[in-house]
């Protein structure tokens, strides 16, 4: 399994909201979401993807990471890009193509933990 991270920085116009950059922000992170729970259907539906979620930064609320755990690099570049669900993935989020800031995949190291998360929220 390896793992890939797109980070983004999302640009909204405050021409759209009136001037407001606030409001530009929040116009912009609801589209970026939507387009992205368009696109998890193909993830979903893609045999060499095994999860995914996408994190909202606090401190910096125009940012997002995507984390996409593949079963490997020749699925997610081969099987998954080359297979029927990437044309309806790329059409969701292609507007944001362009504020992506780092796209990379990584390998799992031994340095791991994972607590029971229930009751936690």
């Amino acid at each position: 399994m390896i793992v890939e991270y797109i980070r983004y920085k999302l640009t909204g116009s405050p021409a759209q909201s009136g001037g407001n950059i606030a409001a530009a922000a929040a116009v912009a992170a609801v589209a970026f979401e939507a387009a992205y729970q368009t696109a998890a259907s193909s993830l979903k539906a893609s045999p060499n993807c095994l999860g995914y979620e996408l994190s909202r930064c606090v401190e910096e609320q125009d940012r997002y990471i995507l984390r996409i755990e593949w079963d490997s690099i020749d699925g997610h570049l081969t099987g998954f890009r080359r297979g029927p669900e990437f044309a309806s993935f790329l059409a969701a989020i292609k507007p944001y193509i362009n504020q992506i800031e780092e796209m990379q995949h990584y390998a799992l190291t031994s340095v791991v933990l994972s607590k029971d998360k229930r009751g936690m929220l």
